[in-house]
């Protein structure tokens, strides 16, 4: 019998880009495999190649000026000397891929369900109107879109960051592919979100022999969810090998500097000084920050939504209070209603005893989405610059040596003042994010989801430069994040929200220590770990809690909340 053609080929893979005069080399050289069924993980720090590798997968680089050499052939067909009719038959009918960026790969004129029916009426022959609508309905539904059908008439601003994460990888999966090429697929969602979608391309695996490529900074993600995995750094390939060896025995030092750069729950990181105020305790003194009874409602009177529901909560001089919950359950919509970007629907915000009627420079905001929130036609400097020229305070040429020392402040180069968001990698574009923020001096930082984008080593660099910031200026911060070891390791004090509510609320090491809400509990529990074996206990335990008769009890927080933002 002769062995079956490997799924996915990639020999001496080499992609080169032109920027200006210079030629940058983001892949050199890099060979892996793909079986029928196997799951190969691509890890590796911001900028390592990770996502260039996985574009070349689909061609996605043909006609943007990138030079690519080498053999890269998916299931038979070779992308590089592929037709324009070949092609778009592989993306979606063959392979498809789940972006990092759901924002900005989904249409916002149209409905999202819409957008998922059209793929599948593409690539499926005989595909009417009405069967594409209802397969819509029916992916939204397998990733965990509560009220599939309503929401589906839904536009992508209508979603929370992880609903839409949660759409793309259902517009991926709408016409079954025999590879799912997946670029932080999990990056915007919750612990037990994450686990939902984790479990489901698991299923699909089993079921379909489906081939998963799936590129991640999340070790945790990882170590759970495939067969071998591939370390990048610089483009090239540090070491390659079955999952369980690789994170239990690592040969490269790299290697295990990303392990140990691993926030976890139990155990601090080595090199970051947290959390980020140091006390386990919240500071004395009164608050700077605070938020009483307050509402916010969306939507008109037969159809409003509650998505922050009489909330009561902090902030002293100097503390970090983390909040945490599952996607929708009304974060970002605090935080935005914390810094005035939204009015409260009744009660108040005050700051420094003062009810709050308007923005002020004291409060500053971290944006979860750093693609949609800077503007794709003018350079990262100038968009870090808007805040010291909106204060008519300082000269153009102490506005450019501000702003230069702001990037080199949170780790980029000040000679990439001139260029554009585009060019720069998710991770790097959230340090702009945060350099933006920054350049006001302001007291209070409230950052949503700060490095929900940044892999494992550029977070412990990202929250070491904020313990810097908080220590240096005196800074108060409240980090919103669906990462809950991230949370422990950078928080004085932690909130845990659901629906609109905060369901606990303590100091950071008692609540993680011994929490008393079932759903703090549930979340705890859903966090990923590291080892491949227990990862596979907590997947087959959630099985099993998901297989029990109708009627039966459930777990806490496997359900995601609908309708909050």
């Amino acid at each position: 019998m002769t062995r079956p053609l490997p799924l996915i080929e990639v020999a001496d893979l080499t992609v080169d880009f032109f920027v200006g005069t210079e030629t940058v080399r983001a892949v050199e050289r890099l060979t892996f495999g793909l079986a029928h069924g196997e799951a190969l993980g691509i890890v590796g720090e911001s900028g390592s190649g990770k996502s260039t590798v996985a574009s070349a997968l689909l061609g996605l680089h043909r006609g943007t000026g990138a030079r690519v050499t080498g053999r890269v052939q998916v299931d038979g067909t070779d992308v590089q000397s592929a037709s324009a009719r070949e092609l778009r038959r592989l993306r979606g009918g063959t392979a498809a891929m789940v972006f990092q960026d759901p924002l900005s790969s989904l249409d916002p004129f149209l409905a999202v369900g819409d957008q998922i029916a059209e793929v599948h009426r593409v690539h499926t022959p005989g595909a009417t109107r009405r069967s594409a609508r209802q397969r819509a309905v029916a992916v939204l539904d397998r990733v965990g879109i509560p009220e599939a059908a309503r929401r589906s008439r839904s536009r992508p601003h209508e979603f929370s960051g992880g609903m839409r994460q949660r759409a793309l990888i259902a517009m991926a999966l709408a016409c079954e592919p025999r590879v799912l090429v997946a670029d932080e697929p999990t990056t915007a969602l919750d612990v037990t979100v994450q686990a939902q979608i984790l479990d489901l391309l698991h299923e699909l695996r089993t079921e379909s022999g489906l081939g998963l490529v799936l590129v991640s900074h999340d070790l945790g993600v990882i170590a759970g969810s495939v067969d071998r995995m591939l370390v990048m750094k610089d483009g090239r390939e540090v070491e390659q090998g079955p999952v369980r060896r690789t994170l239990n025995s690592p040969s490269q030092p790299y290697t295990r500097r990303l392990l140990d750069a691993v926030p976890r729950i139990d155990a601090a990181v080595p090199g970051i000084e947290a959390p980020l105020a140091a006390p386990s305790s919240p500071p004395d003194g009164e608050a700077l920050l605070e938020a009483v009874a307050v509402h916010k409602e969306f939507g008109r009177r037969t159809s409003r939504t509650k998505a922050v529901d009489g909330i009561s909560l902090s902030v002293r001089e100097g503390e970090t209070l983390g909040v945490v919950g599952e996607s929708g359950s009304g974060k970002t919509t605090l935080g935005r209603v914390l810094v005035q970007l939204l009015r409260p629907s009744s009660g108040q915000v005050r700051y420094r005893g003062r009810e709050l009627n308007g923005i002020s420079r004291d409060l500053q905001m971290v944006f979860q989405d750093p693609l949609s929130s800077l503007n794709p036609r003018r350079s990262i400097g100038e968009s870090v610059a808007d805040p010291l020229r909106a204060a008519r305070t300082s000269t153009d040429r102490e506005i450019t040596a501000r702003v230069r020392e702001l990037l080199e402040r949170v780790g980029l180069d000040p000679g990439w003042y001139h260029r554009y968001p585009h060019e720069l990698s998710g991770g790097q574009r959230q340090r702009v994010g945060i350099a933006r923020a920054l350049a006001p001096s302001p007291k209070v930082v409230v950052c949503d989801e700060p490095v929900s984008a940044l892999d494992v080593t550029t977070q412990a660099e990202v929250l070491d430069l904020l313990a810097g910031l908080q220590r240096d200026l005196g800074l108060s911060m409240v980090l919103i994040a669906h990462d809950l070891a991230v949370v422990r390791q950078a928080s004085n004090r932690v909130a845990v929200m659901r629906d609109g509510l905060v369901v606990e609320e303590g100091p950071a090491e008692a609540l993680y220590a011994s929490p008393q809400n079932p759903y703090t509990k549930a979340l705890l529990a859903a966090v990923p770990v590291l080892d491949p074996d227990e990862a596979a206990i907590q997947r087959s335990a959630r099985g099993a809690a998901r297989a029990e008769p109708p009627g039966a009890p459930t777990a806490v927080g496997t359900r995601p909340a609908a309708g909050r933002r």
